[in-house]
């Protein structure tokens, strides 16, 4: 038996619901993990998500639904860190195509709910910003949340809306949601994030790592995005809440206006209708900003003397930790040296790497 569980966002969605399906599920049945090739651009320099005719060794499985095996490959420039999870995680992953709007996405789901069978349907977010209602000033990526809420909606079966982490996103906080959210499922613990611990050191995505850093107990206040949005690390940030599927889309005004729509430009211009943006004309003002930077030379003695700069600047802030993604951006480097970014920092002080996340050192 499978158990289908559908990233709401994308990205580390994805790799939240392996853990996820190995903190409820277990060994007992297989996990297939519908999700989005829609990747931060240090992964994927093209803005939007990719669609199935970016990648090559895909598997069709149904007329509108294909498989992600661990030997795919984006096609260059494309990027994606699809066939990695695919190899790395015991579960199945099947590609969202939101190219088709609504309508498409509606039909891929039936499409591979008829071809799965599933036991359960979970649709997962990490952060919750999916229940936004659309004019939140912190709001960033309303787009894949809703169109994935407005197809689940549309299914003839029962789907749960799970939200993990509420506020981890650092787009809503948790107490603009506290009305929405409904029971604890689960709360993570550390022994919950086994499952995910290599992926975790080098996938980007920074709301599933604070996930499980709280899974681990960190706690505190974590800046991250390249805006340096502060996250709040509380004992109630590893918890997982089942939310009712319709009072969801009654809060999510985008969601409810492109139930009907038929591609991505027009469910496009209903975000920015509804919403005042795109987050994918964000991604295009981002990638053509980026493509203007000059590469810049990692020298370690730059590194610690920014470095110092930085956290002498956030602890006036009351931060705690942050990301290496944040950490990336903050020191003026490109999205492709994160890892040897990271690299180098761990290895020098071993003792503020929190995993995935990066302790602030005491002013000491």
């Amino acid at each position: 038996m499978a158990r289908l569980i559908v990233a709401a966002g994308g990205g580390g969605d994805a790799v939240a619901a392996a853990m996820l399906h190995a903190a409820l599920y277990g060994d007992e049945d297989q996990a297939v993990i519908l999700t989005y090739a829609w990747d931060r651009l240090l992964i994927d320099p093209l803005p939007g998500p990719r669609r199935p005719a970016d990648f090559s060794g895909l598997k069709r499985i149904t007329p509108a639904v294909w498989f992600v095996p661990p030997q795919a490959r984006p096609i260059a420039p494309a990027g994606s860190t699809l066939p990695r999870l695919a190899a790395e995680l015991p579960a199945t992953f099947a590609l969202l195509d939101p190219y088709q709007g609504a309508i498409g996405l509606t039909r891929q789901l039936k499409s591979l709910v008829d071809y799965v069978e599933p036991k359960s349907i979970d649709l997962l977010d990490v952060g919750g910003d999916i229940l936004a209602l659309g004019d939140e000033p912190t709001l960033k990526s309303p787009l894949a949340d809703a169109l994935t809420l407005a197809a689940c909606s549309q299914l003839n079966v029962w789907v749960r809306l799970l939200v993990a982490g509420p506020g981890l996103d650092g787009e809503l906080s948790q107490e603009a949601m506290t009305s929405a959210l409904g029971p604890v499922v689960h709360t993570l613990t550390a022994e919950d994030t086994a499952s995910i611990s290599t992926v975790l050191e080098w996938h980007p995505s920074e709301a599933t790592g604070l996930l499980a850093a709280t899974a681990r107990g960190v706690r505190g206040t974590c800046e991250i995005r390249d805006a340096g949005l502060p996250v709040l690390l509380t004992d109630e940030s590893p918890a997982v809440h089942e939310v009712d599927l319709d009072d969801a889309l009654s809060r999510n005004r985008l969601a409810r206006a492109i139930m009907s729509t038929a591609n991505l430009d027009e469910a496009e211009a209903y975000s920015r209708e509804v919403c005042g943006y795109s987050e994918i004309d964000y991604e295009r003002n981002k990638a053509l900003w980026l493509n203007e930077q000059q590469p810049t030379n990692l020298d370690p003695a730059t590194i610690r003397r920014q470095l110092h700069q930085f956290e002498a600047e956030v602890r006036t802030r009351g931060v705690t930790h942050t990301t290496f993604r944040r950490l990336t951006e903050a020191l003026g480097l490109s999205g492709g040296q994160r890892d040897e970014l990271r690299q180098l920092l761990i290895a020098s002080r071993p003792e503020q790497y929190e995993a995935p996340l990066w302790r602030i050192a005491d002013e000491a």
